[in-house]
Order: structure tokens, then sequence, then C-alpha cells
């Protein structure tokens, strides 16, 4: 691909380097370094003059600097005549507030959706998928699970859940019918994983014969790891846009859906020029 450059940030290498090798491409030279009072000094190694230049950078671990290293990656690629810089941000970060303070961009934006993806794995990993119920844990997501199940042609239901707090769930209702069925929990994150785990013991008590989850973004911070391990989860499954290898040392039912393809995909239709919307329903090879 003439005329392209894909840097990693430091949050999530190894998912640079996968969307790099899908599309035969290296991954730029960058040396990202600490000053002794702490502020982030980034360096590219290469000229990127009048090259369509993207940039991988995850909105996890240590989110604010991550994010400031973006910043000045993108910053130093304008003062380097870099011809059209990206973010590619699997994971968007405070993208989780409330909403009222959620801001508008005045540049382009395309959205990705792990759904495709998700569908596939269900497919090739639940052998009785064609009997389940797509759960959503909470009265928001139940856009989410409705458009799965109607694309596996299965039920829905929904938790509805009565929260005094944030990370703190009160009472938990179910709506829908999951006896003598697997069901499928399906959210955009889990945290703390106290509302699903709950979810799943509510599943299991209204006669679920088994319970997986599947989330996009598994950031897992504090219990969360110690909650899984004890729940009824036959497997956790989440998507590469935050790294994972540390957390399935610790939980064998964590697995991972390799969302490289799609985002390599993108990189490649936007610098082409074609629409990426095709990605909302298909995964590539």
């Amino acid at each position: 691909m003439p005329n392209i450059k894909i840097f990693s940030g430091s949050s999530h290498p190894d998912l640079g380097q996968k969307i790099a090798d899908r599309l035969g491409l290296e991954l730029g030279k960058v040396v990202t370094k600490k000053f002794s009072n702490q502020e982030t000094c980034v360096e590219i190694g290469e000229s990127v003059r009048g090259e369509d230049v993207y940039i991988v950078q995850s909105g996890c671990g240590e989110i604010n600097d991550n994010l400031m290293e973006l910043l000045i990656m993108i910053n130093a690629c304008k003062i380097a005549s870099a011809s059209r810089v990206t973010a590619v941000i699997p994971c968007f970060p405070y993208a989780r507030q409330d909403k009222k303070d959620k801001g508008f961009f005045d540049i382009p934006v395309d959205n990705l959706y792990a759904e495709p993806a998700v569908l596939k794995w269900i497919k090739e990993n639940i052998n009785e998928w064609k009997n389940c119920t797509i759960v959503s844990p909470d009265a928001g997501g139940a856009k989410r699970v409705t458009s799965i199940a109607d694309r596996l042609n299965v039920d829905f239901a929904l938790i509805h859940k009565e929260r005094k707090k944030a990370n703190e769930v009160d009472r938990m209702v179910l709506v829908g019918d999951v006896k003598d069925r697997v069901a499928i929990l399906v959210d955009d994150m889990a945290d703390t994983c106290g509302t699903i785990c709950h979810a799943a013991d509510k599943l299991v008590s209204a006669g679920a014969t088994k319970v997986f989850a599947i989330l996009t973004h598994g950031i897992f911070s504090g219990p969360a790891i110690t909650r899984i391990n004890d729940a009824c989860f036959e497997a956790v499954v989440v998507t590469n846009t935050i790294p994972q290898e540390d957390k399935m040392k610790h939980c064998s039912k964590i697995q991972v859906i390799d969302i490289s393809m799609i985002l390599a995909e993108a990189i490649r239709r936007t610098h082409n020029g074609e629409s990426v919307s095709y990605l909302f329903s298909h995964v590539p090879l």
C-alpha cells in the first residue's frame, strides 16, 4: 500500500502489530518515553511527509497517559507534514460518563461494531446456538441484543435492574424466558463485573442450562477476575480492544475474539476512499 504509515502507541502494541501484519505493512518507528517530570515525549522515527498516517491507540491501562500520548503523536505527524492523520481507537476512552457530557465531533468519524464478529463466534463455538436466548443485562442494551437475536433468529430477554448508585446493583428482574435454554449475555463493556455475575445467577435460577457472556470491551478491574471465577459462566468472551493476556492467566473462562481484521479492513477502506459500512454486517476474511 503506497503512501500509508501505521504507528502504534504504547497502550496495545500487540493489536497494532496484528493490524500491520494484516495489511502487509511494517509498523512505523516511534519512540515514546517520559521526561523526569513525567511529561510524555514522542519521537516519530521516520518521515511521514505526504503520507496517510494511522495511529492505533486504545483507551485502556493508564488511560490519561495513553490519551495524551495519542494527542502528541497526532501533533507530531501533523507538524511533520503528514497529508492526513487518522486515530484508530479500539476502546474509546471517557465514553461511559453521563451521556449529556458526550461531545460531538467536527471531523469525520466511523464507529465500528463488533457484532459481526460476535455472531460468527456464537455460531462457531456454541453448538446449541439455535436454542439460545440473547440476554441484555440492562434495559440500555435492548437495541444491541434485539439486533443480534434477529440476525440469529432466536429469542431475546432483558434484565431490568434498579440501581441506587453507579457500580452497585440493587434488584434484578428478568423479562423473558430462558428455561431449558442456553443464555448468552451481551454487553458493551464489563468493568468490575458485578452486573454480569448477578445476571448470570439470575439466569441460572430462571432455568438456563448454560450461561455465556460476550462483551465488547473487557476492562476487568478490581474484583472482576475473582467474580468471574466464582460465577457460573461457561465462558466470558471479549474482543482484544484491550490486552487480555494477563487476565487470561488468572481466569480460564476468558476467551478472546480477535478484531484486528475489522480494524485493518477499516484502515484499508478509509485509505482507498471506499465505504466502511460493509463492516457493519460482515467480518472480513
